[in-house]
């Protein structure tokens, strides 16, 4: 089983967040039991600003056998799509499309996407499984 890894859990253990870190590394080693793990180009560029070098970074991810799988053409064009959706619901702009590319990307490259709990993730993307790490 394939699991896409979002930023908010592998940031909850980089940092080693008080309120999340715990069931974050949880849920990632029982993913990683269950399968590979993989991370995409946002997932990656997110996690970066926490880790002092390069190698530090690629020691984490080999460490937690973390794979780099490049995004798709039709994964990015259907985050477009969903972004598109969702602003015509009213909702804003602004970091909110790293979230669609990471979802979409999951739903192509991936059986099911990690994640923090969160809803808009059900609601555009009913069809991926979504585990959560709270």
């Amino acid at each position: 089983m394939l699991t896409a890894v979002d930023s908010s859990v592998l940031l909850d253990v980089v940092v080693d967040s008080p309120a999340h870190a715990d069931a974050s590394e949880k849920a990632l080693r029982k993913a990683a039991s269950e399968g590979g793990l993989i991370i995409c180009e946002c997932v990656l560029a997110e996690i970066r600003p926490a880790f002092s070098d390069r190698a530090a970074i690629e020691q984490f991810m080999a460490d937690w056998q973390l794979r780099f799988v490049p995004s798709a053409p039709e994964s990015a064009l259907r985050a477009g799509e969903l972004f598109g959706l969702y602003l015509k619901r009213g909702g804003r702009g602004g970091r909110v499309i790293a979230d669609f590319l990471i979802g979409a990307h999951a739903s192509l490259h991936a059986d099911r996407l990690l994640a923090r709990d969160r809803g808009y993730l059900r609601d555009y993307f009913s069809r991926l499984k979504l585990l959560s790490s709270e």
